[in-house]
């Protein structure tokens, strides 16, 4: 991802210049398909925002390639501009007015254009509104690959969507055109919370985490938190003012994905106050739970939310399966501004966040530090030299609920809790634990570990046989 960076000894009020952040290894997995010899195919998606545009232009840069953008438009349009955009990236103007009847003809036009024996990058970003015109397209780039694209010249083909049940079905789905043809594959997820901390290299590690909270590891969402600014104040600016980019993003995003947004605001509003099951959201919106499935399978595969089963080692329970929001932005937009946004509106930004949002915040910051300790748990087993295979989750049944579930391939357990806010008393903590150490079901009889994830370090018992890991901890890992 790139984001403005202030170049040295310079004022910040002149030209900045631009840092890439993150993504070597989908970078070196690019390459590696670019460098092999002969024509290749590489399927790049992931969810709206993470950074897969950026990923690919950065790419083709330095590289002879057309980059051409989907969109929801008629074929003949999108021919159109596909014929410009190879003029462009060629520098071949007789293209510009070109005439096609399809995509068959016109990706001919464009690689008659180049050189015999040269490599050309061609990219399709957004390929589910290309495809949504012409739903023969995979069919057609399917026998321009068995082709070889007519053995002129060397094709790297990246296909990039960002509806994920589009591209797992039509892309890379066994009744595809394009099934068994590619190369490789790049599943663009959202920066780690380590690397969402490099966007605010000099914020301190608890600004860094609720800046994790709030947006997660969305670079499009990252670098409008200003560096200067703490976190309060980024807040005011980027979703207590009506016309900041930030303020009405989720509606926008929704807008372009779906239809019936009130439904899907209903389930979205549920899931932000704490609804896990569709007997609980049906209960909240008014749709009947038979119906929810279909508003719920959406959003799953647009990345917004997923399935959550307890973690014990054993085959999932359908019966037990809880929903939650992944995206951070959404979890708190719907859980903050959009239930008050007549307020919001009718108030100045600083009064707006002191009355409807601070009170609020560090219980809900609680809540999202359990995932950021989830998420760091796997490097501490990297740290820590463990060399089997785990699952990491949570648990839960009627009686107790556990943060944190490390179900690992060598006979041990790792149970942890996590506290954001301040302890009062490190013996009731322990106490507490080691509770819901006794009310796991262990059932194979695995040794159980106990860890705890503070914002601060503590001292412990010599005597406690119980890790402790701090936020400082947690942001040092690599």
């Amino acid at each position: 991802m790139i984001i403005d960076e202030p170049v040295k000894n310079e004022k910040k009020t002149k030209r900045e210049k631009m840092k890439f952040i993150g993504r070597k290894k989908e970078l070196s997995a690019l390459d590696h398909a670019y460098q092999a010899q002969g024509s290749a195919f590489m399927p790049v998606y992931g969810r709206r925002r993470v950074g897969k545009s950026e990923l690919i232009k950065h790419f083709i840069k330095d590289k002879q390639a057309l980059y051409f953008l989907g969109k929801q438009a008629p074929a003949r349009l999108q021919l159109k501009e596909f014929l410009r955009n190879g003029a462009s990236a060629l520098n071949q103007p007789l293209l510009e007015q070109a005439w096609a009847d399809d995509w068959q003809e016109a990706i001919s036009l464009v690689l008659k254009q180049v050189s015999v024996g040269k490599k050309i990058v061609l990219v399709m970003d957004e390929f589910q509104w290309t495809a949504g015109a012409c739903p023969e397209l995979p069919s057609i780039l399917q026998s321009f690959i068995d082709d070889d694209w007519g053995g002129r010249c060397n094709v790297f083909l990246i296909l990039c969507g960002s509806y994920m049940g589009f591209m797992e079905k039509k892309v890379l789905g066994k009744k595809s055109p394009l099934f068994g043809r590619r190369s490789g594959q790049i599943f663009l997820k959202p920066f780690s919370f380590l690397e969402a901390g490099e966007f605010h290299p000099h914020w301190s590690t608890t600004e860094k985490a609720k800046l994790f909270f709030i947006c997660g590891g969305i670079p499009y969402y990252l670098k409008f938190f200003a560096r200067a600014d703490s976190v309060d104040i980024n807040i005011r600016k980027n979703f207590l003012n009506e016309f900041s980019a930030l303020a009405r993003e989720p509606e926008f995003l929704l807008r372009e994905e779906l239809k019936e947004l009130k439904k899907y605001f209903g389930i979205l509003t549920a899931l932000s106050t704490g609804a896990v099951t569709n007997r609980e959201m049906a209960r909240i919106t008014g749709i009947e739970e038979r119906t929810l499935f279909y508003y719920l399978n959406s959003l799953i595969e647009l990345g917004y939310i997923a399935k959550h089963y307890p973690l014990t080692g054993s085959k999932p329970n359908p019966k037990q399966v809880h929903y939650k929001l992944q995206d951070p932005l959404l979890r708190f937009w719907f859980r903050f501004v959009y239930p008050n946004g007549s307020a919001i509106y009718q108030m100045d930004e600083k009064n707006a966040f002191m009355n409807l949002i601070k009170p609020h915040l560090e219980p809900y910051f609680g809540h999202c530090y359990e995932i950021l300790c989830r998420d760091a748990l796997g490097l501490l087993y990297r740290k820590e030299g463990l060399t089997c295979s785990y699952e990491i989750g949570e648990y839960w049944d009627k009686d107790v609920q556990i943060d944190i579930v490390g179900y690992r391939r060598d006979g041990v357990v790792d149970i942890g809790e996590c506290k954001w806010g301040k302890v009062s008393s490190m013996e009731r903590l322990l106490k507490e634990l080691k509770a819901k150490i006794a009310s796991y079901p262990n059932k194979d009889n695995k040794t159980i570990n106990g860890r705890l994830f503070l914002r601060s370090r503590r001292k412990l018992p010599d005597d406690s046989n119980i890790q402790v890991n701090s936020l400082d901890d947690l942001y040092s890992l690599t």
